[in-house]
């Protein structure tokens, strides 16, 4: 029988090892095919449901919501009352966007920068909310960075433009 040897010198069959290398093959494709859309889509879920739920909190009161954008946020160049419009707009509207993978990464730009104006308007923000803003951000720029993924319009729009460009 006709053996190699492997990595800490053991002796391995060329069958054995064929199967090895096949099986990593299989399971790095499983990851790009299944598991890499499937983390994308769950970054972009996780993220949205934060902002979304938070856009949802300002218009269940909208006077404690005016009330907290004219006496304890500090939003740099904007009037209270515009902010708080915009900020609700962006906190309502851009994670759908997200979620639907529809303009990713414009939402996840504009989502990271509202993320930082939120954390420079508000002075009283705790250790532990400025740790979540940071990790938001860095979700954020996961997908502003990667990609949407293959779950997502985004995705869907560029293949039909991208194949119908190359069809003869």
């Amino acid at each position: 029988m006709d053996l190699t040897m492997n990595r800490s010198g053991a002796s391995v069959a060329p069958d054995t090892a064929g199967r090895i290398v096949r099986l990593a093959q299989w399971a790095l494709h499983a990851a790009d095919q299944w598991l890499a859309p499937a983390l994308d889509f769950g970054i972009r879920l996780l993220v949205a449901s934060v902002f979304f739920k938070s856009g949802l909190t300002k218009i269940a009161s909208w006077s404690t919501t005016l009330a907290l954008f004219e006496n304890e946020y500090m939003v740099p160049v904007l009037p209270p009352q515009v902010a708080a419009y915009v900020g609700t707009g962006v906190e309502l509207g851009l994670p759908v966007l997200l979620v639907l993978g529809l303009g990713t990464r414009l939402s996840a730009v504009v989502l990271f920068v509202f993320n930082i104006i939120a954390v420079i308007s508000y002075p009283d923000l705790s250790e532990v909310g400025l740790k979540d803003h940071q990790y938001w951000g860095l979700l954020l720029l996961v997908t502003l960075c990667h990609g949407p993924g293959k779950l997502s319009f985004d995705h869907l729009i560029r293949r039909k433009f991208l194949l119908a460009g190359t069809k003869p």
